[in-house]
């Protein structure tokens, strides 16, 4: 598959889209459920509908782009709705980003500019590395987890699936932010975060759980 719709329509699926032109895909467009952008262009890209259509455009691929960090677990929902093989999930890397010997990403997962992965680390599916993120040595990062820019892991790490860390973020080699955590931005985290809790501050500490979660 060379072309490519991507699920949803702001900045990170803009961001996408500009790596996917750059990695030389065909980019159709953008699908979302806002009806007011429906027929409307985002750089320069037709916004064509709901997120549904996609499982009507066969032999196009698919990446789903939606998610901040007020709303971090929107991607998960999404590709569980849609429930598309995982054949159709693009793997989207920027051409400046390094991916080192060894190492591996997962269908659905978008690399955006500048992003290292120096040896052997494991990127999962459906995973946002933004720019000039450093994934080091056997690093493991988990399904649905987003890497802000700027994020430095230190050899050995480990996201948890669905884990987010804030942009500038630090953390020490061999440490483990737990499924579904939060780091805030600028963060150093020099120990392990459990699953479901919000750290932030140098060092890191806990500030809160993640409502809903323990």
């Amino acid at each position: 598959m060379s072309e490519l719709v991507i699920v949803g329509a702001g900045g990170f699926a803009r961001e996408t889209a500009a790596a996917a032109v750059a990695a030389d895909w065909t980019v159709r467009g953008f699908v979302d459920d806002d009806p007011a952008l429906h027929g409307t262009l985002r750089s320069g890209l037709p916004i064509l509908g709901p997120v549904d259509g996609v499982r009507d455009m066969p032999g196009v691929a698919v990446v789903v782009c939606v998610g901040n960090p007020r709303n971090y677990t929107a991607r998960k929902a999404i590709v569980e709705r849609l429930a598309l093989p995982a054949g159709r999930y693009a793997t989207v890397v920027h051409p400046t980003a390094a991916v080192g010997t060894g190492s591996s990403v997962g269908p659905g997962t978008v690399l955006l500019a500048g992003t290292v992965l120096t040896a052997d680390a494991v990127v999962g599916s459906h995973v946002a590395v933004m720019p000039q993120a450093v994934i080091t040595h056997d690093d493991r990062i988990g399904d649905y987890a987003t890497v802000a820019s700027g994020v430095r892991l230190g050899g050995g790490a480990v996201l948890e699936t669905g884990a987010y860390v804030g942009a500038g973020a630090l953390i020490r080699e061999d440490v483990t932010i737990g499924a579904w955590s939060l780091v805030g931005m600028g963060s150093v985290v020099l120990r392990d975060v459990p699953p479901g809790e919000v750290w932030a501050g140098v060092p890191a500490r806990r500030l809160r759980d993640i409502q809903g979660m323990s």
